[in-house]
């Protein structure tokens, strides 16, 4: 379901990405996403404490008697959440504006429109921050159907403001911001609407307070704070260092390469939001077979479901960008192919950093990642201060992204018993002789096929059957094929003689 979801969730956000910048045009395109920015740099705010609430929500429902402790629990987040929303409201609104007024490169004619998708994306974002123990709870009870759903009806929504968008006689920077706000509050009330007729643990008559309880949850969430601050360090703060350095043009080409490789890493994303209640339930109940498990079996698919859809977009990127955007912005096609590699290598990683949560211990594991990851945007402004182009920012990462893989499964290792030899043979083994032999025989084929539209919907065809084909012999092993097989046979109608 969480598959089908995103094949909508690609198209339309691809779709309407496109018309918003033609909409738009380039350079209010790059004043959204920069303005934006700076609201996405406090997501780690909201990122953090979504990724503990699902800790521990799904930590309690892997107790034979944890519906009590789960009420206990989210009694606790409402608290935790309200107070964070109220900072997040006072940061954006006191510095976060004062970076706008005195840092930001932004047109002076178009100002006024910046200060609306400021204050709309501020307001958006704490209504976020207030929903996500919502959806916590939603994917820690693996309600995966319902999840899917209003992700398919925000896409739609989405959808809808962008028909709007083309309506209106006003000012199109700012009635897309305010939209945008609009569409967040929705989906948020019916997020809320669903959990409190659906799960006993939401229909609270008091705020529940345990101070030991509370030290837990925040002691967790405090490191995983700062992993998120590194997180969003290493993409919105060198989004604002390009602002800085270059051109809007340039801004808006990587937004454009961010937004690619997003809707197309939600295909893994999703994957990993389906895992993540399984191996955390399977660590409390003290199955730590079962975890590694899911957390190999995960890695792999989770790697291979963007793997995919990456090589044919990485083969065919000019003409998809220009078929899609008819005049994208010139460093576009090399951002999307270089930001691609990078999430490549990011994916396979997923699952891994689901187990590392599960002990609940985050003290080293972010402290050291979270150091790599600003060692990522120190490097960055370095290269960029030495006057290297603007696409050295993606070389950069990829190379540090290794680093971090290698760091974290040892860290991984460290913390819960997870054996790095065993993830390398039965994990990266395969999936790197997928990747060698799918590009290979992709790359020597599509130089046969003649250039152009169909000629590149050819090549694609040919690139997904490459990856499907040794997914297949190499990718997975003989158990893997055999439950595929069966999950199709199950699935196929049965026809009575």
């Amino acid at each position: 379901m969480l598959y089908i979801r995103q094949v909508l969730v690609l198209l339309i956000g691809l779709y309407t990405v496109r018309v918003v910048l033609n909409t738009l045009g380039v350079e209010d395109y790059g004043i959204f996403n920069v303005v934006g920015g700076i609201v996405s740099f406090f997501s780690f705010l909201s990122g953090s404490m979504a990724s503990a609430t699902q800790r521990f929500f799904s930590f309690s429902l892997g107790k034979e008697n944890g519906t009590e402790e789960l009420q206990k629990i989210f009694s606790i987040n409402i608290l935790i959440y309200g107070g964070i929303a109220l900072l997040a409201l006072v940061l954006l609104e006191s510095v976060g504006l004062w970076f706008v007024y005195h840092k930001l490169n932004v047109p002076p004619e178009r100002f006024d429109a910046a200060l609306w998708v400021f204050h709309a994306s501020c307001f958006a974002f704490v209504i976020t921050i207030l929903s996500a123990p919502l959806n916590a709870i939603i994917i820690a009870h693996e309600d995966m159907r319902v999840y899917a759903y209003v992700s398919i009806f925000e896409v739609f929504l989405k959808l809808g403001i962008v028909y709007v968008l083309l309506a209106v006689p006003y000012d199109k920077l700012k009635v897309y911001g305010c939209l945008t706000l609009l569409s967040v509050l929705v989906v948020g009330m019916i997020y809320f609407i669903h959990c409190f007729r659906s799960y006993a643990a939401c229909r609270i008559r008091g705020i529940y307070y345990n101070r030991a309880l509370l030290s837990n949850i925040l002691g967790f969430t405090g490191w995983t704070v700062f992993g998120q601050v590194s997180t969003v360090a290493r993409q919105e703060a060198v989004t604002i260092l390009l602002n800085q350095m270059f051109n809007p043009v340039t801004v808006a080409a990587r937004s454009i390469a961010l937004n690619i490789c997003n809707q197309v890493s939600v295909f893994s994303n999703s994957f990993n939001t389906s895992l993540y209640p399984p191996i955390i339930k399977s660590y409390s109940r003290g199955d730590k077979n079962e975890m590694y498990r899911f957390v190999f079996k995960g890695s792999k698919i989770t790697f291979l479901l963007f793997w995919i859809f990456a090589l044919p977009m990485f083969m065919e990127m000019d003409v998809l960008l220009n078929l899609w955007l008819k005049n994208p912005p010139p460093e576009a096609v090399l951002f999307t192919r270089l930001g691609l590699i990078e999430v490549l290598i990011m994916s396979v990683s997923l699952p891994i950093a689901t187990a590392a949560r599960a002990p609940g211990k985050m003290k080293t594991y972010e402290l050291v990642l979270g150091l790599i990851q600003f060692l990522i945007f120190f490097l960055d402004w370095l290269a960029l201060h030495w006057g290297y182009p603007a696409y050295s920012i993606y070389l950069v990462a990829a190379l540090v992204n290794v680093l971090m893989f290698l760091v974290r499964l040892y860290l991984v290792q460290t913390l819960t018993g997870l054996n790095f030899g065993a993830f390398v043979k039965q994990v990266l083994l395969p999936i790197l002789f997928v990747v060698l032999l799918s590009a290979s025989l992709s790359y020597g084929i599509s130089g046969l096929v003649p250039a152009g539209i169909p000629g590149a919907f050819l090549s694609g065809m040919v690139c997904v059957g490459c990856a499907f084909l040794f997914m297949w012999i190499v990718g997975w092993n003989k158990e893997e094929r055999l439950q595929f097989k069966t999950f199709i046979v199950s699935k196929l109608p049965k026809y009575r003689a």
